[in-house]
């Protein structure tokens, strides 16, 4: 990640900054913009086939899919862009009774998703999971396609965070009841 900016922006800066550049993938980092790189063409397979998953087996009456575009909110200076994030549909209609709002979310999701790229991968780990899981979502994934693993943390009722590493068969995010994710389909090209 690249930061762009060396003074401290304001929340309310970064708001209407991002607004104002919807191509844009501006993240704020404590305080700082930061832009998300490219990535690769596995990390767009990836993404694709997960997402072939997720629109085929969720009802868009209860949850909406955001990819590279909704904003998560960790607190007033920090704000990532997951890769993919499900949210109740609910939470998504309360922003769209509020025309040009910024697609940004305070409240904890049921899938996080972030696929591993060399340019971001422990940014990732060490910057955006331990605030995932400050704000309280539910499951958050970690997809990397070069080791072909799926890693679930998955948030118990005491808030405390389970690991769960997949290198095969079927996932089901424990968030979203009924859904299932086939590793192999997922890992393939």
């Amino acid at each position: 990640m690249s930061t762009t900016k060396t003074e401290p922006m304001s929340e309310e800066t970064y708001r209407q900054f991002a607004l104002g550049d919807p191509q844009g993938q501006w993240e704020l980092y404590r305080g700082q913009l930061r832009e998300k790189p490219g990535m690769s063409v596995e990390h767009g397979g990836i993404m694709d086939n997960l997402l072939a998953f997720l629109y085929g087996q969720l009802d868009r009456n209860d949850y909406r899919i955001r990819t590279t575009h909704a904003r998560l909110r960790r607190s007033a200076d920090t704000y990532y862009i997951p890769d993919i994030a499900v949210i109740p549909t609910p939470v998504v209609q309360a922003l769209l009774d509020q025309p040009g709002s910024l697609d940004a979310y305070l409240e904890p999701l049921h899938l996080v998703v972030e696929i591993w790229s060399p340019s971001t991968g422990r940014y990732d780990i060490y910057e955006k999971l331990p605030d995932y899981q400050q704000r309280g979502d539910l499951e958050i994934w970690y997809v990397h396609p070069y080791e072909r693993t799926l890693t679930a943390w998955r948030r118990r009722p005491d808030g405390a965070y389970t690991e769960a590493v997949y290198r095969g068969g079927i996932v089901r995010p424990e968030s979203l009841p009924g859904v299932a994710i086939d590793l192999e389909t997922l890992f393939a090209s």
